[in-house]
């Protein structure tokens, strides 16, 4: 569903719906008699000609403020905020025309009944418009094609957004780098060569909707080479600012005598989360623990019963993982493996599924028959719960790693490290064990930098239906 057609079906609908609103503006006035009685009654067709000139004032000003133009990436209360505002306009100037003409009959009351049953309709459709898309884009349906030209910070930024966020409506299909970012590719996205290619790859791989420009300030020259380069095949070039190779959530504007200043957010207290935040979700974590800690008590204590009584050995396994700023600790798990697992790693080593520095196999011989039923629901996580009430985790986060993963890790992969990690995270509702490290790491990056409580009780509650499928849980 290219953007044109949505752009079209987004006016048409709107149409549609100012005029369902207007009629239910009606009803609320002359029928339901809602806040003031009526004293005259008005048939509906006497209204007809001021529908038609509210729907004119509302397209051109709807037109004029941007509300037709998409955004991707917008918040929905954004969008929201923007009918309103603009739709506020049009209904005032409405009154400004009923003024000079004074039509018979008119109604302020209707007006503003209009006004509100616009602005709810309408975010209705946006919030469904949303949500239609996102489950067309996650099918692959209406996606566009992308290219990320650089592999350096900025395009890092730009491939971990992409990652992260399927809702906007891109597939990437690879990144174009000379060699100062990851030349090996990054996870399961292919380098496709280096910059000069982008006049092949632009041909033969067409159709390529977008390129995203995310090169170093000092390579100018070439960004404009290669913007030439995407305006003779006419596709659309998104250039990602290089400021200080910095997410544009941690660079400050401000202004000293009318002179524009860049400075950078204080980001020490929790990575890039800030002391408020901190505070808040620790918080929301002690509060979701307290809330649900009778049931998860009772299925813990089944689940020990279950793993006691199904092999030898203690039921809790203490696994030594890296935390914040490399910090050492204890997470716990139900034990799900025979007593000897870590013994039988080495002699296993070769079949090894997870690329990077992690370790999986999906048939792991060394499970036990409750450890399979456990870890296929991720229940064998349940004791982390402590290390959450110890602070040592959060609910949400990146995966605390082992201390041998984090010895192969290169220096941007250390980023993962700068918060408490999590029991789940963006790499589990985006599949989990079906990622690959570079990709994990990339969501873990992006999700420390764009982190909001609203982003937090989203992964949880998208981790429930993930957790019940069992989609790359091994």
């Amino acid at each position: 569903m290219k953007a044109n057609v949505i752009h079209w079906t987004t006016i048409l609908t709107d149409v549609v719906l100012i005029n369902l609103a207007f009629a239910l503006a009606y009803v609320a006035r002359y029928v339901w008699q809602w806040f003031l009685p009526v004293t005259s009654f008005a048939p509906y067709r006497d209204y007809l000609g001021q529908q038609l000139v509210l729907v004119v004032l509302l397209a051109l000003t709807y037109r004029y403020t941007g509300v037709w133009r998409r955004r991707r990436g917008e918040s929905w209360l954004d969008e929201v905020g923007r009918i309103v505002t603009a739709t506020a306009a049009g209904i005032a100037l409405m009154m400004a025309v009923t003024f000079f003409v004074q039509p018979s009959p008119f109604s302020r009351l209707l007006i503003f009944w209009a006004l509100l049953f616009i602005v709810l309709v309408l975010a209705a459709a946006r919030l469904a418009r949303r949500v239609s898309l996102a489950l067309l884009y996650r099918r692959g349906i209406g996606v566009d094609r992308a290219l990320v030209v650089g592999a350096g910070e900025t395009g890092r930024s730009v491939i971990r957004t992409l990652l992260a966020r399927p809702d906007l409506g891109f597939a990437l299909v690879g990144y174009l780098d000379d060699g100062e970012g990851s030349n090996g590719g990054i996870g399961r996205i292919p380098r496709l060569g280096g910059y000069a290619e982008l006049d092949r790859h632009l041909r033969d791989m067409a159709p390529i909707h977008t390129v995203f420009l995310a090169l170093p300030g000092a390579m100018h020259p070439e960004l404009l080479n290669l913007l030439q380069v995407c305006r003779q095949h006419e596709v659309r070039a998104q250039v990602a600012p290089d400021l200080l190779q910095l997410s544009l959530n941690r660079v400050e504007f401000t202004t000293m005598a009318g002179m524009p200043l860049l400075g950078v957010r204080d980001m020490a207290a929790f990575g890039h989360i800030s002391t408020w935040g901190r505070l808040l979700k620790r918080a929301l974590d002690l509060f979701i623990i307290a809330f649900f800690a009778l049931p998860t008590l009772l299925v813990m204590g089944a689940i020990a019963l279950f793993i006691k009584l199904d092999s030898p050995g203690p039921v809790f396994y203490p696994s030594p993982r890296v935390g914040r700023e490399g910090r050492l600790f204890n997470m716990y798990k139900f034990r799900s493996m025979v007593l000897d697992a870590d013994e039988q790693k080495e002699a296993l080593r070769e079949l090894n599924e997870a690329d990077g520095p992690m370790f999986k196999i999906k048939a792991d011989p060394r499970l036990t028959r409750a450890g399979r039923l456990i870890r296929r629901l991720s229940l064998d996580e349940l004791p982390q719960l402590y290390n959450v009430v110890m602070g040592q985790m959060s609910l949400v986060g990146p995966r605390p790693p082992l201390p041998e993963e984090v010895e192969h890790y290169k220096p941007w992969h250390r980023q993962r490290l700068a918060v408490v990690g999590g029991m789940t995270g963006l790499w589990q509702v985006s599949g989990r064990s079906d990622l690959s490290f570079d990709e994990l790491c990339l969501l873990d990056i992006y999700y420390i930098e764009n982190w909001t409580v609203g982003l937090d009780v989203r992964i949880l509650l998208q981790t429930i239906p993930h957790l019940l499928s069992g989609k790359g849980a091994y």
